[in-house]
């Protein structure tokens, strides 16, 4: 029924596991009414989630390599989903942090996991698949994004919602994940002894900054725009939806299509130009006079946070002087947590100084992200390795 090539199933991982956050994410604002919270009261229940995404990302490299790319796979994204679906349904935000705990230590996991079979699958192929394979993230985002918005001008509750999610994620994903296999190991990649924690070395801190900056415009992007055009300019829940929607839609465009870009015009041209387009997008955002010049400035940062997370994740598990699931992971721990404990920041910020105020303070990331881009490669390579010979997969 399905002839997915082996790296299509990757893509697979990232679309089914977008579908189940992303409708959690988009209800957001239902979930903060259901819960009488504050922006802030919000942000500190999400920081639950980042916790339990650095624990995953700094332990779980070890057994990832031990039961492989399938089996991570299906625990990570079950798991996770599970814990989303079942958040609706706690009566306090007290309550909450277990589960956005244990749903981050699954998605801290998983992080890990597609990264490195990417990368791994980059290198068997001789081409970059690391931007197309993240926008299939974006493009499961905007689907979810683009549903919820419909379905919240419904009336359909959080709960039926986030269930029906659970019941497809577990459905694409039995069939998605059940021919999936480890990629096999670059052939410069070291193979010294896994360590039990991932910490980022001194070298791979500029990648880390790098890869920060986009994820905590994308946080911002995703958890607070409907809130942001529900409380600034009090629009029906379909246009505040359409915030995350055309959002999630150009990052998925631009991370569809931007492999060859990069492969013409380097890593590093292609990154600076991109994290200033995000920085334009937050400044016309937080300046925004109509919802229509909000949503316009949300397509920019859509835009321009795309590529530049992918970017540095290759870079980091190019490097030679770990096993590359070990830098993935400390790359991973520095900028996914920042998509998680990011946007609980920013609610703080929106509640002590206005909403508007949360996107202004994601561009001086943005300005240090640019001033360390030299640690990406200024070469246009369209191979990142010499193709391997192609191994027979079921």
């Amino acid at each position: 029924m399905f002839s997915l090539k082996p790296h299509q199933r990757v893509y697979g991982i990232f679309f089914v596991f977008a579908l189940s956050m992303g409708a959690l994410l988009s209800r957001l604002p239902d979930l903060q009414r259901s819960l009488n919270l504050t922006e802030g009261q919000l942000g500190l229940t999400l920081i639950a989630m980042s916790i339990g995404a650095l624990c995953g990302l700094t332990f779980s490299s070890p057994l990832i390599e031990k039961y492989g790319a399938r089996t991570t796979a299906f625990v990570t994204v079950f798991g996770a989903s599970t814990m989303y679906a079942i958040v609706p349904w706690i009566p306090s935000a007290l309550l909450l942090l277990p589960v956005f705990f244990i749903a981050g230590l699954f998605a801290g996991a998983l992080e890990i996991n597609v990264n490195l079979e990417t990368d791994r699958h980059e290198a068997q192929l001789g081409t970059r698949i690391m931007s197309r394979a993240h926008g299939m993230w974006s493009l499961g985002f905007f689907v979810t994004a683009f549903i919820s918005a419909g379905v919240r001008q419904a009336g359909v509750s959080v709960h039926m919602h986030t269930f029906i999610a659970l019941v497809v994620v577990v459905i694409a994903g039995y069939f998605v994940f059940s021919k999936i296999e480890n990629a096999p190991a670059r052939a410069d990649s070291h193979d010294g002894k896994m360590p039990l924690v991932a910490f980022p070395t001194i070298g791979l801190l500029p990648l880390c900054l790098i890869g920060a900056a986009p994820l905590l415009v994308e946080g911002a992007g995703i958890d607070w725009s409907a809130i942001y055009m529900r409380d600034v300019f009090d629009v029906a829940p379909f246009i505040g939806g359409l915030s995350i929607t055309i959002f999630s839609l150009f990052m998925a465009l631009a991370r569809l299509f931007m492999d060859p870009v990069v492969e013409r015009y380097s890593p590093r041209v292609v990154a600076g130009a991109l994290l200033g387009v995000a920085a334009l997008g937050l400044v016309i955002v937080g300046f925004a006079p109509h919802p229509y010049v909000a949503l316009f400035g949300f397509m920019l940062m859509g835009l321009g946070c795309s590529s530049v997370y992918p970017l540095a994740v290759s870079a980091a598990a190019q490097r030679t002087d770990r096993p590359a699931s070990v830098n993935v992971a400390s790359l991973g721990q520095m900028t996914f947590v920042v998509f998680f404990l990011g946007p609980p920041l920013l609610g703080f910020v929106a509640e002590r100084f206005g909403i508007r105020m949360s996107y202004f303070v994601c561009v001086p990331l943005i300005i240090a992200a640019l001033l360390v881009i030299r640690a990406l490669s200024p070469k246009p390579t369209p191979l990142l390795a010499e193709p391997e010979p192609a191994t027979p997969h079921g």
